[in-house]
């Protein structure tokens, strides 16, 4: 399984931090896109795609205790395929773009034309953090 963090910014920030280096493949102006999985993304994001490809923004709210989630619902109107949304990757470009970080959903089946929305809260990025 290869869920999480992209190796590419996993080693960027461990070498910020470990060599006080620049970040440089962390996005930064653009946020952070969602596309839906119907199984793990894989290490580069691409498996397992859902036949609905359109990324949505991610509106995030403030980090707390190593964990962000969305602040506003993120909803595909008229959505491709009949299928179940299990996993979902996350880019810093509406199309092509860096692949950042995936994850699991909660499984919720859809068929062709219907509107999908990932509620507010429901879409959370967690870093484990000593407590």
């Amino acid at each position: 399984m290869a869920l999480g963090l992209s190796a590419a910014i996993a080693n960027d920030i461990l070498d910020a931090l470990a060599n006080n280096s620049a970040l440089t493949t962390i996005p930064v102006a653009g946020g952070l896109f969602m596309k839906l999985h119907v199984g793990d993304p894989g290490a580069a994001g691409t498996a397992n795609a859902a036949t609905e490809t359109t990324r949505k923004a991610v509106t995030f709210g403030t980090p707390s205790g190593g964990s962000v989630a969305n602040s506003v619902a993120v909803t595909w109107t008229s959505i491709a395929g009949s299928q179940d949304a299990t996993h979902a990757s996350f880019w810093d470009n509406v199309s092509a773009g860096t692949f950042v970080t995936s994850g699991t959903i909660t499984a919720n089946a859809y068929i062709a034309g219907d509107t999908y929305t990932v509620a507010i809260g429901a879409a959370t990025v967690v870093f484990n953090t000593a407590a």
